[in-house]
This record gives structure tokens, sequence and C-alpha cells, in this order.
């Protein structure tokens, strides 16, 4: 009505109002009336704003990659923005009356890849796929300094890679040689395994053979100390025997020497016999034998008497013409014989 409007802008709003080229009134969350014929307005947003980027680039070594991020920007100087940018609203207070507010995020992904292309074209695609923390250091590092941006009035608050991707082509050719060395190193590791188990295989077998030479060494000490103790023993038992044999000699010698002088008694006791049978045959010798016999029969009984008598008659049969023996002699001599 009669052209007065009412405008309210949020606090992440900054807005400018103008009269005859004259900023009267400024300020972020401002809600006021004006006069729409005559005045201006210029809202600029100044909260955080997130921009998602994708665009390709090659590699040192030529390749086509595709990089996905994200750009976070704030204004902080809206005044110099709005003297570089066209933020102006509409006659509506709603709408912008141009493009600029829309071209500013691509003005910002522009520069992000521009500096991207630049750090890309110094790596090689393996390095840039693995690389996207360097990347994002170069490019969020190139942006803050860069005098393009602070001259808007902006700040860059992150950089963020969320992917760097090869062609399809490419990916596939990784993915297989990645394969490919993921496989060789199973092989190897099977390799590996399998040579550790031969190594310890043959550990297991050294060490039982090891174990069988100690064995067989222990075997040959116990064996050579029971042929040294068996050794000590016979040479116990040949003392022994030595002993023996030695006390058997001196017991010999000593028998031999007891048998000398009782072979020399005996002798001095046969000469001390034989002198004395000589000495008697002597005294005997000048006897008269018919004493010597007389003395020899009066020390027989009468039995002998008798078969002395018969002995002599015997010696001189041819001398006898007749012999008469009574039964009485011959039953005497009988009963003599039975009773002796």
């Amino acid at each position: 009505m009669f052209g007065i409007r009412f405008i309210k802008v949020e606090p992440t709003d900054f807005v400018l109002q103008f009269k005859r080229g004259q900023v009267v009134r400024e300020g972020a969350g401002l809600s006021f009336f004006y006069y729409g014929p005559t005045s201006s307005l210029v809202r600029v947003p100044v909260g955080s704003v997130d921009v998602p980027f994708m665009f390709e680039e090659v590699t040192a070594d030529f390749q086509k990659v595709t990089v996905q991020g994200q750009l976070t920007y704030r204004v902080t100087d809206p005044r110099k923005l709005s003297q570089l940018m066209n933020f102006t609203l509409a006659p509506n207070g709603r709408d912008f009356s141009s493009e600029d507010p829309k071209k500013l995020p691509q003005r910002l992904i522009n520069h992000a890849q521009v500096l991207t292309s630049s750090s890309l074209r110094a790596m090689a695609l393996r390095e840039a796929l693995g690389g996207s923390d360097q990347l994002v250091t170069s490019v969020r590092e190139g942006m803050r300094s860069a005098d393009a941006i602070g001259s808007l009035g902006v700040e860059v608050l992150g950089l963020s890679i969320l992917a760097i991707k090869p062609t399809p082509e490419t990916s596939r050719a990784l993915e297989a040689e990645a394969r490919e060395a993921i496989l060789r190193q199973a092989d190897e590791a099977v390799f590996s395994r399998r040579n550790s188990a031969v190594e310890q295989e043959r550990a297991i077998k050294e060490n039982e053979l090891n174990t069988e030479i100690a064995v067989e060494n222990k075997k040959r000490q116990i064996k050579e100390a029971q042929m040294d103790a068996e050794k000590s023993v016979q040479q116990k038992k040949r003392e022994l025997r030595e002993a023996e044999m030695a006390t058997k000699i001196a017991l010999e010698q000593q028998n031999k020497d007891l048998l000398a002088l009782s072979t020399t008694n005996a002798r001095e006791e046969a000469d001390t016999k034989a002198y004395a049978i000589s000495a008697v045959m002597r005294a005997l010798a000048a006897t008269d034998p018919k004493i010597l016999q007389a003395l020899t029969n009066s020390r027989l009984d009468a039995a002998q008497l008798v078969a002395l008598s018969f002995k002599e008659l015997a010696e001189n049969a041819s001398k006898i013409g007749e012999l008469n023996i009574s039964s009485e002699l011959l039953q005497g001599l009988l009963n003599h014989e039975s009773n002796g």
C-alpha cells in the first residue's frame, strides 16, 4: 500500500538498504519497513554453505580420474561482496534480481578445479588414487591464500575429497593387477607356509636325529661303563686268583717243606729202627736158634703149638712111617677154630 513494504531476514543473511546510492541501513537478521520506489535492498547470505563438486582431470601419466568432493565457505565481508557481485533483491523482496548469487559457488568450484588440476598433473595415477589427503591439503591451502577469493570477502572453511576414481577400463586394469598382486602374495604366503612347514619338519628330523645320536652316545657311554665295570671285576677276579695261586703256592711250598721235613724225620726214624733191628739181629745172631724158637713158642697158645707141630711133621714127613691122630685132638682143634 502506497509503496511501503516490510522485510524480515534470517540471522544468516546480511541486508543493506540503499537510498540515492547511500547505505542507510545494514545488518544481519534485520526486520524493517521501507519505501519500495526509493529503496534498493541487497541481501547477502553469510552462513556457511556446502557446495558439492565433481569434475574430471588428468594425472601426470595421462590417466583420466574423476574427483568428487565438497567445498564449505562463508561470506566474511558482505559489503565487499555486494560491490563485486549483484545480490540485489527483486521488487517482491524475496528473490534475487540477477544470477550472481548462483555464480558465486561455481566461481569457487572453478578455482578449486584449477588447483586440483595443477596438483594432479604432478601426481601419477597410483599416487593420486592413494593421495587424497595430500591433494586436499594442497587445494585448501591454495584457496585460502588465493587473492581472487579473498577479494570477494569469502572465506573457505573446509575442503574434502570424497573419492578419486579412474575410468572403468583403468579401474578394471588396476583391479586385475591388484588381484594378481593379491594372488601372487597369496601364492607367496602359501610358499612361505610350505617352506616354513618344510623347515619345521627338517628341524624336527634334525631334533630326532640329534636325539638318536644322543641316545646312541648315552648307550655307548653306558656300554663303556659296563665294560669298564666288567674289566674292573675281571681285574679283581684275576687279582683274587693270583692271590689264591700265591696262597696255594705258599701252601704247597709249606707242604713241600713239611714233606721234606717228614721224609727226613721218617728216614731218620727208619734209620733209628733199622739200627735198633740191626742191633737186635746182631744180638740174636749169636743166640742158639732153638732157644729163640723156644722163646717164640712160649708165647703161643695150644692151638698154635699144635699147628706148629703139624708143620714140623709135614716138613719131616719123609722120615715118619705112620702118624696116628686121635679124634679128641681133631675135635678140640675144630672147636677152637669155630670159637675163634
